[in-house]
């Protein structure tokens, strides 16, 4: 039996088209494994105001901090940063990471209602713009994580599914409303945990900081944040005061590997390093 032969141009036309599939597809995945399943709620929902009711999660504060890092970002260029209050309470040295082997002394004030925490160092970087009314966010909303993951740079992408209750034990011990996003995205080649992007910045597509990263569930594919009133209430706890009038790139599934990148490169995102006694 014989088959007609194809002409050539139908035949190339056809592996063009395959190629441009591949390639979209892989966009618009963001580099990541497939998302976890849907959470009930429809996108586009406006997210709501906190709730005790809302869900919540359980997370563990050792008693004892030995070494480690995490992520702070700029919010004022004299010299103020915030992170997560994992990261730095308790720390006997807290130092940002300004070059290789070199960094500076931070000075950490804890806000003790929050998850959040305020540094503040010698002179310091461009401020990214901060998002303080998270009102406006709404169920599938896109987030960037830019930081430290793993103690090397690199980001993640999430997508916003509503708040829950972040119910911390130990040391510390409080209750406060976080946000809560899936995970759809992340740098090439990083596996396993997030850990080292606590305290890093959630972007919205604007390049505002909605929240402060601080915990994730990894078998779950969870990043949690902030809410944004919260970056608020640890500035105010501190006196400190954010920039007026920082500004931020526009970021997307296309480019935020490029806008991490310059994020780090001027030190508006920093590595910060709990040192031992």
């Amino acid at each position: 039996m014989h088959f007609p032969r194809l002409p050539d141009w139908l035949v190339y036309t056809a592996i063009v088209a395959a190629l441009l599939i591949a390639s979209v597809s892989r966009r618009e995945r963001a580099d990541a494994p497939p998302p976890p399943p849907p959470v009930p709620g429809e996108a586009g929902v406006p997210l709501g105001p906190s709730s005790p009711f809302d869900p919540a999660v359980v997370v563990e504060v050792p008693g004892k901090r030995g070494p480690g890092s995490g992520t702070a970002f700029s919010v004022s260029d004299t010299g103020v940063w915030l992170t997560a209050r994992h990261v730095v309470e308790g720390c006997p040295q807290t130092a940002l990471v300004v070059a290789e082997g070199r960094g500076v002394a931070a000075t950490v004030q804890v806000d003790p209602n929050s998850e959040a925490a305020v540094l503040t160092t010698d002179g310091g970087a461009p401020a990214l713009p901060l998002m303080l009314d998270d009102s406006r966010l709404k169920r599938g909303d896109l987030g960037y994580h830019t930081g430290f993951p793993q103690g090397r740079p690199g980001e993640a992408v999430s997508r916003l599914l509503g708040r829950e209750n972040l119910v911390v034990r130990g040391r510390g011990a409080r209750t406060e409303s976080v946000l809560v996003w899936a995970e759809v995205g992340r740098t090439d080649n990083l596996k396993g945990t997030l850990a080292g992007l606590s305290g890093a910045p959630a972007l919205d597509s604007a390049g505002r900081v909605i929240g402060v990263t601080v915990a994730e569930a990894p078998r779950r594919g969870r990043i949690y944040t902030t809410a944004s009133a919260t970056m608020g209430s640890a500035l105010a706890y501190s006196r400190r005061r954010p920039a007026s009038f920082a500004t931020g790139e526009p970021v997307n599934v296309e480019n935020y590997g490029r806008v991490a990148d310059g994020l780090r490169r001027d030190l508006r995102v920093a590595q910060v390093v709990c040192l031992g006694g």
